[in-house]
């Protein structure tokens, strides 16, 4: 009895621990989106969280500017201990005549003093300074906004890429069983041809090579395909090991191509970096009109407040002050010069990065647009190509059942049969990665609606 219980509770551990297995493994594996793709990679990119960092400084350098405004205030103090000084009062005004010496009873013991004092500035004038400082912190804070736009095209665009390369690496692992599959059960009728000597050994050989070969493409196609899912699950944030299957319906959702003169006008009107291009412009004009302002006074209304406390000689009450205070740095007359080229030679550096950017988006839109038009011509011909394939070894097929041709005649058509089949089924992926490539150029791919 004992041992019939305890042979049911291993049974019983034993299929508990079955049970987890599966669920887990099933837990591991998860259908995934395109779109869900991008939102994950969105959600998780650190590239947009270093971005969003950016962004918050350049709004805090903004209210850095603004607080320039606002008055100047600050508070001081001080206690001070004092030792006995030696006070000898040459003067005979004072002296009476004679020599007077610091222990004469007439001069109080003073050891402590103390004051404190609060003053106040609120700028008038400062040449504009503060103005500009405010113009090009907020062109600064517009430029970081659209370069974290430009960052979240790229990061799509690369997420696209990844799950193509994904669906790519999988659908070439199927083809490949697939032949994989043909080729050992033609070597298990080769193998009977041959023990029943109607094939030679030499073509049974060979044969089994190619399924040798074909087996080893196997290994290569899986370990891509591990590859591709570990890049995927990192982008996404998911754990490294978790199995994804792609869906492949969302390479259908391509529009109508529009015209070339009508992508470069895209990319023109809505490329952030141009556009973050433009604000970092403005804002180094806005430098140039600081550092000219470098050079005129400063004007601001000051007010404080003083009181002192030196016991048994001096106290100081409600001592108020206000008035208007002036300052000019003579200084700058010969130090704001360079400041000055400095700030013209930034400026006229970003038109020419804007001038260079503007060729190189024009460039990579035709680039763009003919690799978008070859890959669609290139469907068509693997589509031709896998038809003429499959007849051609449908031909040599019946011709090495008639001894026309010999085995290798027939496993080259089975390669060339294996490759128009790999090629067609990366071929829809291929141009659907090339349609987002011209949107991303275009700068319109975050807000396409082909995802």
């Amino acid at each position: 009895m004992l041992s019939g219980s305890y042979k049911r509770k291993r049974f019983s551990l034993l299929a508990l621990i079955i049970l987890i297995g599966i669920s887990v493994k099933a837990q591991d594996t998860r259908p995934l989106t395109l779109q869900e793709a991008i939102t994950l990679s969105l959600k998780n990119s650190h590239k947009l969280k270093a971005s969003s960092a950016r962004i918050e400084q350049a709004t805090a350098d903004v209210q850095q500017a603004l607080d320039n405004r606002l008055p100047n205030a600050s508070v001081s103090g001080s206690y001070l201990r004092l030792a006995h000084p030696n006070l000898n009062l040459k003067t005979k005004a004072l002296s009476g005549g004679s020599d007077t010496s610091s222990h004469n009873s007439a001069f109080p013991s003073v050891n402590q003093a103390m004051y404190g004092s609060a003053n106040i500035s609120y700028p008038l004038f400062t040449g504009g300074k503060i103005k500009y400082g405010i113009e090009s912190a907020k062109y600064l804070q517009q430029a970081t906004i659209l370069d974290e736009a430009n960052d979240k095209e790229a990061i799509i665009l690369n997420t696209i890429n990844a799950y193509i390369n994904l669906y790519k690496a999988g659908a070439t692992v199927n083809v490949v069983k697939e032949n994989l599959n043909q080729s050992q059960t033609r070597d298990s009728v080769f193998s009977r041809l041959e023990q029943n000597g109607l094939l030679a050994r030499n073509d049974l050989l060979k044969a089994e090579l190619q399924t040798s070969n074909i087996s080893l493409s196997l290994l290569d196609a899986e370990n891509n395909k591990r590859m591709a899912t570990i890049n995927m699950d990192l982008l996404l944030g998911l754990p490294e090991h978790t199995i994804l299957q792609t869906d492949s319906t969302s390479f259908e959702n391509i529009t109508t191509l529009k015209t070339i003169g009508d992508y470069e006008q895209m990319a023109i009107q809505n490329r952030k970096d141009i556009q973050a291009l433009s604000f970092r412009q403005k804002a180094a004009h806005a430098a140039i009109d600081i550092a000219k302002a470098d050079k005129l006074p400063s004007i601001a209304l000051t007010g404080g407040y003083i009181a002192a406390n030196i016991p048994k000689v001096l106290s100081i009450t409600n001592a108020i002050n206000i008035g208007v205070g002036v300052k000019y740095d003579i200084a700058s007359i010969w130090k704001n010069k360079a400041k000055t080229q400095q700030a013209y030679a930034r400026e006229k550096e970003i038109m020419a990065t804007e001038a260079q950017l503007d060729d190189d988006v024009r460039l990579q839109v035709n680039r763009d647009f003919e690799n978008y038009l070859l890959t669609v011509k290139k469907i068509e011909v693997y589509k031709k190509a896998v038809l003429q394939s499959q007849e051609n070894y449908r031909i040599t097929k019946n011709k090495y059942d008639n001894a026309l041709v010999n085995t290798t005649d027939l496993l080259d058509a089975n390669v060339l049969l294996l490759q128009s089949k790999i090629n067609l089924a990366v071929a829809k992926a291929d141009v659907y990665l090339a349609y987002n490539k011209l949107l991303q150029t275009t700068g319109t791919l975050s807000s396409s609606t082909t995802f």
